[in-house]
């Protein structure tokens, strides 16, 4: 009989529990706890091993995991709460939790994906630091006209420094990807559209690696771009875009912002979408689920942009 193993995780401890059988023990999170965990599961050969996304807390755990040979996943915890709802647990423990991950890895057994190479990894880093740094600029430039004469300044020096850090990640994401080979024929294959950008090149390197190997509805639900439908007995409601990876779905609103005034593709469709009433945030967002399309296809079959996008 298959194992199927959750794992919940805190700073300081893991929680583990093991479906069939309602076992389930804690360890400490450190090096020595980790590979106490490892030789249990060794022992237990689990089919599938469960953790919830912590906000990066759950890396070292799945890598430790993974590099052993273990077949692990990484979950959106909102799946799992929705999971323990419909069981009718509405209390939150460690232990509950952990218990509910083996539950729901035992009965939906969500897939074991890829795990990111080390660059990847770090360039994915390096966006959501560069998010970040943007966020901050925003907020400072939000406060500089409302602030007393007295502390503008040390505003204004808080946003170049800001501003000063984000030009060296940039260029550090760029000499990343520079000193990378395997990713130049991507990169160039990319930038060969009018609107692509660096900015966009990297999100989709770092942050949408499956690009090229999926088809165009899947690639779209991944990036947040899939409509969804709302739909009950006669009612009919309108379908709405949420979920997906919010770093690849902000540069690709840039990127098409861009693409309506230079990509005569991406041009057409949203004249096209417009002239039959389309309201322009739905035009703008068809436009950015095409753009993505398009390059989709294009890393599929590795040819280089065409005036005539290419079926995906």
């Amino acid at each position: 009989m298959d194992n199927f193993i959750g794992i919940d995780l805190s700073k300081t401890h893991l929680d583990v529990a093991v479906e069939p059988g309602g076992q389930g023990w804690r360890l400490s999170n450190d090096l020595q706890g980790r590979q106490t965990l490892l030789r249990r599961l060794h022992r237990l050969q689990p089919a599938l091993v469960v953790l919830e996304a912590s906000g990066g807390l759950e890396r070292a755990v799945a890598q430790c995991l993974r590099q052993a040979g273990l077949p692990v996943t990484v979950v959106n915890p909102r799946r799992v709460r929705d999971f323990a709802k419909a069981l009718g647990l509405l209390a939150k423990t460690d232990q509950l939790d952990a218990k509910v991950l083996a539950q729901f890895a035992a009965s939906v057994r969500p897939p074991v994906r890829d795990w990111a190479d080390a660059s990847t990894q770090q360039l994915q880093a390096l966006l959501t630091r560069r998010r970040q740094l943007l966020d901050m600029v925003a907020a400072e430039k939000n406060r500089l006209p409302l602030a007393h004469p007295s502390v503008q300044p040390q505003i204004q020096a808080h946003i170049a420094h800001l501003e000063e850090q984000l030009r060296q990640l940039d260029e550090q994401a760029q000499q990343l990807q520079q000193g990378n080979a395997a990713w130049q024929t991507r990169i160039q294959l990319l930038q060969s559209v009018p609107g692509v950008g660096p900015v966009l090149t990297s999100t989709l390197l770092g942050c949408l690696p499956e690009l090229g190997s999926l088809n165009r509805r899947q690639i779209a639900a991944l990036a947040g771009l899939a409509p969804f439908n709302c739909d009950s007995g006669q009612f009919q409601g309108q379908r709405h875009i949420w979920g997906g990876r919010p770093l690849v779905r902000w540069a690709l609103y840039m990127a098409t912002v861009s693409a309506l005034r230079c990509n005569q593709v991406i041009q057409r469709f949203y004249r096209h979408l417009k002239a039959q009433g389309k309201a322009s945030k739905v035009a703008l967002v068809a436009c950015m689920r095409k753009l993505l399309s398009i390059l989709n296809a294009m890393l599929k079959h590795q040819s280089p942009w065409q005036p005539r996008p290419l079926a995906p």
